[in-house]
């Protein structure tokens, strides 16, 4: 009985919303609305307080929380790179250290400025060992580079063909760096004994470096 009277209920609440005029409800009569108009009342209401929250709130929040995803990305393969790399310090370190000790030594190998003259001694030195003729051993201005200052010099010596590659040879053994550019290799007019063979003449532009650093120093 109970069920039944529900049901008529129901049917009885349909037909009010059916015959309900909907341009003569007032806000200030909704006591005396149907049952089933105030349902939808309600629910169009928290429809559109749902929304509304999601407009203003949710949809602020879930930017934020989209940005917050895409920083996660970012910073775990950040760390994924990062770990990697912490992976390989040791590594990297003993790396690092055996390239500062090369360049260390590449460095003791460049004559400071006031090195030059003994540098070129030992060079006049080296002609004179292989017993090579002088003509002459001449400083040019220095050139300024970005980590080095550079020192070329001009070279010119008489003498046989083995005695002149043994020359360049003591050259490219010296402690201190020089580099060869430039070689000139020409026969020298013979005079005197003819026995002593033909003659040649090397001519050759010759460089040695300074490390700026040292060069600021002095």
């Amino acid at each position: 009985m109970n069920l039944n009277a529900q049901w008529e209920r129901l049917a009885e609440e349909g037909r009010r919303l059916k015959n309900t005029d909907w341009r003569e409800l007032d806000v200030k009569e909704a006591g005396s609305w149907p049952l089933l108009l105030k349902i939808l009342c309600c629910v169009l209401g928290l429809v559109v307080a749902l929304a509304a929250m999601d407009w203003f709130v949710i949809s602020e929040r879930r930017d934020t929380l989209e940005s917050a995803q895409r920083r996660e990305a970012s910073l775990l393969d950040d760390y994924r790179m990062k770990a990697a790399e912490a992976s390989h310090l040791p590594e990297m370190q003993e790396q690092l250290m055996s390239l500062e000790t090369q360049m260390q030594r590449l460095r003791d190998m460049l004559p400071t400025t006031a090195e030059v003259p003994s540098l070129l001694d030992s060079i006049s030195d080296a002609a004179i060992d292989n017993r090579l003729m002088i003509d002459a051993i001449r400083l040019r201005s220095s050139i300024a580079r970005t980590h080095y200052v550079e020192q070329p010099f001009d070279i010119q010596v008489r003498g046989g063909y083995h005695q002149i590659a043994n020359f360049i040879a003591d050259m490219a053994a010296l402690p201190r760096i020089v580099t060869q550019h430039d070689f000139t290799l020409e026969p020298v007019a013979r005079q005197g004994d003819q026995s002593q063979g033909d003659e040649l003449r090397l001519s050759m532009l010759a460089r040695t470096y300074n490390y700026r650093a040292e060069e600021k120093a002095e």
